[in-house]
């Protein structure tokens, strides 16, 4: 409590919700429109209070070595922030994919909680992995990861991005985004594939057949019965999205620490 009281740890703080503001600004479900602003900022003055308890205070004063510091914890929340991001956009990527074999390619909608424009499908799954992620407490796994950073990465130290690791690390995590994008679309985008063979079939044994007309209508039909009855290994895979979410922020946090 004497800290908490003290003056002299003011820089202390705000180093603290310089990382906080940071990374709800870029993190997924914190970050979206739907959120106001207000309860972001009340949010991270609270979780700054709190969050500074646990940090090995040290006096800094206000001077350029301030400044500078402030900029690297702008930096370090929207880096591990923006990662996690990254790693959840498989969800739209695999949309993509498959409306693009319906062919609702063309219909996109805007998403309302980042402003984005969004494919149908992967807003239908996008939305569905939120819901999982709020179901099993993910916003608190959150809140964790960004507590863990601060045992790691301490306020005083700066980021060794010259470090190739890092680079590596995030060449890694966009291929663990596409790995997990193809997983999500390929049963039906498989299904969707069968579908247009039988269509080709149909279409050079009764060429008097449209495939054009029907084809549409049969492709949308088979989506959807696809998607219902894969649906079950879907959750399976959005839980082994959100573990690799929170594995890659563990391990750029490491990687930042200089681990």
């Amino acid at each position: 409590m004497e800290q908490l009281l003290s003056l002299i740890y003011v820089p202390q703080y705000i180093l603290v919700f310089a990382r906080i503001a940071a990374f709800f600004v870029t993190v997924p479900l914190f970050s979206y429109r739907t959120i106001p602003t207000t309860f972001k900022i009340g949010l991270s003055i609270f979780l700054a209070i709190i969050l500074a308890q646990t940090v090995p205070l040290e006096i800094i004063p206000f001077d350029m070595f301030f400044i500078v510091l402030l900029l690297k914890e702008v930096m370090v929340g929207i880096f591990i922030g923006l990662i996690a991001f990254m790693v959840v956009s498989a969800v739209q990527i695999a949309g993509g994919f498959i409306d693009f074999q319906m062919g609702f390619a063309i219909a996109n909608v805007v998403d309302p909680q980042t402003g984005a424009q969004s494919p149908l499908i992967g807003q239908y799954f996008y939305i569905i992995a939120l819901l999982f992620l709020l179901a099993v407490n993910g916003h608190h796994m959150l809140i964790d990861g960004l507590h863990y950073s601060f045992q790691v990465i301490a306020l005083d130290s700066f980021i060794p991005f010259s470090h190739a690791s890092i680079g590596a690390f995030i060449v890694q995590t966009f291929n663990a985004m596409f790995v997990i994008a193809f997983q999500i679309a390929i049963p039906i985008v498989g299904c969707l594939f069968l579908v247009d063979v039988a269509l080709g079939l149909i279409a050079r044994t009764v060429p008097q057949l449209n495939v054009f007309v029907v084809g549409l209508p049969i492709k949308i039909f088979v989506s959807f019965v696809a998607i219902l009855i894969f649906l079950g290994m879907y959750m399976y895979l959005a839980e082994m999205l959100f573990k690799t979410m929170f594995d890659v922020m563990k391990g750029l946090t490491e990687l930042f620490g200089g681990a």
